[in-house]
């Protein structure tokens, strides 16, 4: 059953595409266990007051009537109007914890307290939504193998205020994360790969040549960071070098046989982490597949993503 329900609300819905602004069409809304309870000990005291002809248990019945009534038209209203402005999972690696990263806004100026997200039959993360700002709901999913997560939908709900009724939305969001391999392995990383003729080694980071600084952006490493002019009161800078004459390190998946496929894969992110930490170039050499040399973030990412699809039907 809910597998033909989630058909026929794919099908009445169709695809979103972010941002989404929420319309009364694409709610739903239903009591609880406890607006269940609550409507049957209204039924209780109805029949009690018609039986007895009590006139003041009748007005207390119909009073708290009306109130469900509002209840239920302020828990639709909670959620009416959020805006989904964007639903990202970022990659991480095997044997971890991901997140899907969904971000609200409160759209007409008005506050939404205890949103809920969800991630089909997941846990759900509660948080409020103050009016005219945003907010990002982190909702855990697990990352137990290297590869690609794949999600198709995240529930979105409220049950504010006193939880008697809970209305709720899905959104139909194609959403990947992908999953590192895990880098372990104890092997030394490969020698240098060499140096240009007519060039010597420099002290320094993998023996670059002095650039100079600039601005710290995410990712960089903490030991590229100028720590002495930081402690001066200087803006946060990292040291950068010259890749022209510098050397570097090659990583081939050949050279760790006859080990297991994981175990080399395993192996070759460990190998990339602990390079793009000491600020090294590398490059990946892969049976179908060779990245050239270089170092950052970007790299890095490109390196590990080709490790995370290698081997599956749409990757390398």
């Amino acid at each position: 059953m809910r597998a033909r329900m989630a058909q026929w609300i794919r099908r009445r819905q169709g695809l979103d595409h972010l941002p989404v602004r929420l319309e009364r069409r694409r709610l739903y809304i239903l009591p609880t266990r406890a607006g269940l309870a609550f409507a049957g000990l209204l039924l209780l005291m109805l029949i009690a007051g018609m039986n007895y002809a009590n006139s003041l248990a009748l007005f207390l019945t119909f009073l708290l009537g009306a109130f469900a009534l509002v209840v239920m038209q302020q828990c639709h209203r909670n959620l009416l109007g959020t805006e989904v402005i964007s639903c990202l999972a970022p990659a991480v690696f095997a044997g971890g914890s991901g997140a899907v990263h969904v971000t609200l806004a409160s759209g007409g100026g008005e506050a939404r307290p205890r949103l809920e997200g969800a991630l089909a039959e997941g846990a759900l993360t509660i948080a409020s939504l103050p009016a005219g700002r945003q907010r990002r709901l982190e909702l855990p999913l697990p990352a137990t193998a290297r590869g690609i997560v794949r999600l198709e939908r995240v529930r979105l709900a409220t049950a504010y205020p006193f939880g008697l009724f809970r209305a709720w939305t899905w959104m139909h969001i194609p959403i990947e994360m992908l999953v590192y391999p895990r880098p372990r392995g104890a092997l030394p990383m490969p020698g240098y790969a060499g140096r240009r003729s007519g060039t010597r080694s420099l002290p320094g980071a993998g023996a670059d040549e002095w650039a100079g600084l600039r601005p710290f952006r995410d990712g960089d490493s903490p030991r590229q960071v100028d720590w002495k002019a930081y402690a001066r009161e200087a803006p946060l800078l990292v040291k950068e070098y010259a890749q022209g004459e510098s050397e570097l390190r090659m990583f081939e998946f050949a050279s760790l046989a006859p080990r297991d496929v994981e175990t080399r894969l395993s192996q070759l992110a460990r190998w990339v982490v602990d390079a793009e930490a000491r600020g090294e170039r590398y490059g990946l050499i892969l049976p179908a597949l060779r990245l050239a040399p270089d170092r950052g973030p970007a790299h890095r990412h490109r390196c590990l993503a080709a490790l995370a699809t290698f081997g599956l039907e749409d990757g390398r």
